[in-house]
């Protein structure tokens, strides 16, 4: 997975927090297997915290449709735990998979549900 100018919302802490999930994604679909879980911990671990940020902004500026997105956001986070555990038990080829399912999801979810917080977030 790879960065392109289109997933920018034109706000520079959510662009930079994307990149840096951007990056891990893409890690994460090429570490060598027994690097797998160690790849999940770190994008689970930043996974939380840019969600964690998004809640954060979504409260403070009366986002409108803060639940659906923070639900989205929880379920992912969950799938996220649960491919862990699974990695943990010797299948590292989840990391792949979720690192396509993310990819996928990330496309989806930064031209819809991120793209809306941002320009809320600029006209607030």
């Amino acid at each position: 997975m790879e960065w392109k100018e289109h997933y920018a919302q034109d706000h520079a802490q959510m662009d930079e927090t994307h990149r840096e999930f951007v990056a891990l994604v893409d890690r994460l679909s090429r570490v060598k297997p027994e690097e797998v879980v160690e790849a999940l911990e770190e994008l689970l671990a930043h996974t939380g915290q840019h969600f964690a940020q998004e809640k954060a902004w979504m409260e403070m500026s009366g986002f409108p449709p803060m639940l659906c997105h923070v639900d989205e956001h929880a379920r992912v986070l969950d799938s996220l735990e649960k491919v862990l555990a699974m990695t943990r038990q010797n299948n590292p080829g989840l990391g792949r998979i979720v690192a396509r399912e993310l990819e996928d999801w990330f496309i989806q979810h930064a031209a819809t549900m991120d793209a809306a917080l941002a320009a809320h977030l600029r006209q607030v």
